[in-house]
């Protein structure tokens, strides 16, 4: 059972953390909040941390249950989330600083006057649709039933909850993070956790596809 969870864990956090990227947001929340005083900026970089929490656990634990109320197949959802992964991945592998300006105009796009924890500042700009993708896309993948589901699910659940954590300490600290990494460190980060996540999502994609079109490769001729 430990074994099941550290692999559930190890798989759900390198695909969690590649697509949030917590270092290369805090770059963008450091701009964005400048206006901000600074203990304000931090109760608002815990509450993100937390509605980040909140939208991962909620696409982990009723990302399959929904697929079935919609009659999608999970080959389908792992074909499809692994397409989306891996093109996502490839734009920050090959273009991070658009992808920069994009969250960048995301989460300077709210309302001053509004609770902009969640929206924009949670969603899209930490946890946009990608990540909710990965998270449905990593509940497909494991068990839905038995002693082996139990493992799965913990582990999972804890990776999405320590990249929460991360978020919060990255966002809270945003400023010293800018310091220490600046600009060019944070694109070569973006690019490390961007092949992690395109080698995530070509994996999803495999099996998606060996699930797919395995049995009919396999029936006899």
């Amino acid at each position: 059972m430990l074994q099941g969870t550290l692999a559930s864990f190890l798989l759900g956090f390198s695909a969690l953390f590649s697509i949030v990227n917590p270092l290369g947001g805090a770059l963008i929340y450091s701009q964005v909040t400048a206006a901000v005083a600074q203990d304000e900026r931090r109760r608002l970089a815990w509450r993100v941390a937390l509605y980040s929490a909140m939208v991962m656990l909620v696409a982990l634990w009723a990302g399959t249950p929904l697929l079935g109320f919609f009659g999608i197949s999970l080959s389908a959802l792992r074909i499809a989330g692994g397409l989306v992964v891996a093109a996502h991945a490839w734009e920050l592998l090959a273009v991070p600083e658009h992808q920069e300006d994009r969250k960048q105009k995301q989460a300077a796009s709210g309302d001053a006057a509004a609770d902009i924890a969640f929206f924009p500042l949670t969603m899209p700009f930490t946890t946009g649709p990608g990540t909710i993708s990965v998270a449905i896309a990593l509940s497909a993948g494991g068990p839905t039933m038995g002693t082996a589901a139990i493992p799965f699910y913990v582990g999972t659940t804890v990776a999405a909850l320590l990249v929460a954590l991360i978020v919060g300490i990255a966002y809270a600290s945003a400023d010293r993070v800018v310091a220490l990494l600046g600009q060019a460190r944070s694109r070569v980060v973006t690019r490390l956790a961007a092949f992690i996540l395109l080698c995530v999502g070509v994996q999803i994609l495999i099996t998606g596809l060996r699930d797919a079109f395995g049995p009919i490769a396999a029936a006899p001729a």
